[in-house]
Parts: C-alpha cells; sequence; structure tokens
C-alpha cells in the first residue's frame, strides 16, 4: 500500500481479472482488497458517483486519518453496490476523461486505478498518484488527458468550488 495513504478497494468479483486495474494494484502492494463492504475500515472516504458530495482537497485531512477506497464493480451493477448503506465518508469524482483501453475518452467512466489517483492527486498526492498509474501501460496517459482539470480541482478551496470547475469542463 502507498505510505502515506492506506487504500482500499472493495471488490465484487464481477470483472475479469485478467483486466481488473484494482487487482493489478494489490499484486503491486499498492492497495489492499476486502470482498465485503464491512471490511472497509470506517470513517474512510469512499469513492462513490452517486455521492453528493464532490471530491475536493479538503478531504485530504480525512484520507491521512481514515484511508481512500474506491469500489470495483461493473457498470451494470454499480448503483446496487453504491446504494449499500456503509459507515463510510462518500465523495464522487469530478468530470475527468478516461484513458483506460476499454473506456478510453469516456468522461466519468474511469477504472478502479484511475479514480485512485484521480482522488490522491486532488488532494495533492501527485507522486503518489502517478505510482498508482505507472502499473499500467496507458496510465500516465490519464495524467496526461486530464492535466488541466486535475490542476484545477487540486487548487480548489473546497468541494463548491470543484463543482464550479467541473462545470468548466463539461462544457
Amino acid at each position: 500500500m502507498s505510505g502515506r495513504v492506506r487504500l482500499y478497494v472493495y471488490h465484487a468479483r464481477q470483472c475479469d481479472p485478467k483486466k481488473c486495474t484494482a487487482l493489478k494494484l494489490k499484486r503491486h502492494g499498492l492497495v489492499k482488497v476486502v470482498h465485503r463492504l464491512s471490511l472497509l475500515p470506517r470513517g474512510i472516504v469512499t469513492l462513490n458517483p452517486y455521492s453528493e458530495h464532490a471530491f475536493s482537497p479538503i478531504d485530504r485531512s480525512l484520507i491521512e486519518r481514515f484511508g481512500l477506497a474506491a469500489l470495483d464493480c461493473s457498470w451494470v451493477h454499480a448503483r446496487e453496490v453504491f446504494s449499500h448503506r456503509m459507515n463510510v465518508k462518500p465523495r464522487c469524482l469530478p468530470y475527468l476523461v478516461a484513458a483506460n483501453p476499454t473506456n478510453y475518452g469516456v468522461p466519468t467512466k474511469l477504472s478502479t486505478a484511475e479514480a485512485l489517483a484521480a482522488a490522491l492527486y486532488i488532494a495533492g498526492y501527485v507522486e503518489e498518484a502517478k505510482r498508482i498509474l505507472s502499473v499500467f501501460k496507458w496510465g500516465l496517459g490519464f495524467l496526461t488527458l486530464n492535466r488541466e482539470p486535475l490542476e484545477d480541482y487540486r487548487k480548489a478551496k473546497d468541494s463548491q468550488e470543484v463543482v464550479k470547475i467541473q462545470r468548466i469542463y463539461i462544457e
């Protein structure tokens, strides 16, 4: 796992293990994978595309204290998985474009690795974000593709400002 931030992935076993970015991160010792939501630490910041609260640099103190989690499941089952009640701090990532081979160029359809890296970057853990992505041939392309929005989100003061900034990129 990352030295400064504890990274977790809830893995729902719904994907092709050969293409799964979460399992590759686990093999490289960068994340702890759990197969039950109840095994995520209480209070952990969890990336949830259905959350009403945008991830922002303010969340850095929470991830330092409790850790950061992504939920790895099929997009087909995502709403069901993310609707489970958990004792976590849900946050949605702002508008970013996928660089992974499955969803290249598709807005918001990030792989688990891209989601974790984006959150780390926005929280100011730029080197940790690069480390996560360096495991994949296409990984650092995610930072290139999203360089401007990631930098803008990283400089935002709070969640509301992140939402204002993302409107610029959506348009």
